[in-house]
């Protein structure tokens, strides 16, 4: 199995559970922010699609600049799913035809002449292709938590699910 092919295996299992948590987003709320310093809900849950597309970009390219960088103006759920769904297709036709060559190559993420970072590929499709996508979907959760959304499950049952108010309840197994 290749590098590629083992990270798209991960990445799709981890897409499952992210459009669960964009599919809980309430666009009619997209203005909500937990606290002063935080983001709201609507450009987070962008966010959280976006990231996505970043596999992409490590895979095809050798750079980032987010100098020019809009983000996409979504409105509704259908937008932002629609949005998340094309860069997923995007991102695992590139996992499934990469070499595992590619992943030794460095790729950088810059803001104009301010490199952010510089690494091989492999460390960057790790730290932040998949490990910011969990991180920010995290963020999402408690968003939603806050707002009185039920959290889906993540690589277990959630408080919402059904079945861990039967065992904290009634100590059913």
């Amino acid at each position: 199995m290749t590098i590629g092919q083992e990270l798209l295996h991960e990445l799709t299992l981890e897409a499952e559970v992210t459009r669960k948590f964009l599919v809980s987003v309430p666009f009619d709320k997209a203005g909500y922010k937990p606290t002063e310093k935080s983001e709201t809900l609507g450009r987070l849950a962008i966010h959280v699609a976006e990231i996505i597309a970043w596999w992409t970009s490590v895979i095809e390219t050798s750079k980032l600049d987010f100098i020019d960088f809009e983000p996409k103006d979504i409105k509704s759920s259908k937008e932002l799913l629609d949005y998340f769904d094309n860069l997923l297709a995007d991102a695992k036709k590139s996992l499934s035809n990469v070499k595992d060559e590619e992943f030794e190559k460095e790729w950088s993420m810059s803001y104009g002449e301010d490199l952010l970072f510089s690494l091989p590929k492999k460390q960057v499709a790790r730290l932040f292709c998949m490990n910011h996508l969990v991180h920010h979907r995290s963020q999402l959760g408690m968003y939603l938590r806050l707002l009185d959304i039920p959290v889906p499950a993540t690589y277990g049952p959630s408080a919402d699910d059904e079945n861990v108010i039967l065992i904290s309840r009634f100590g059913v197994q």
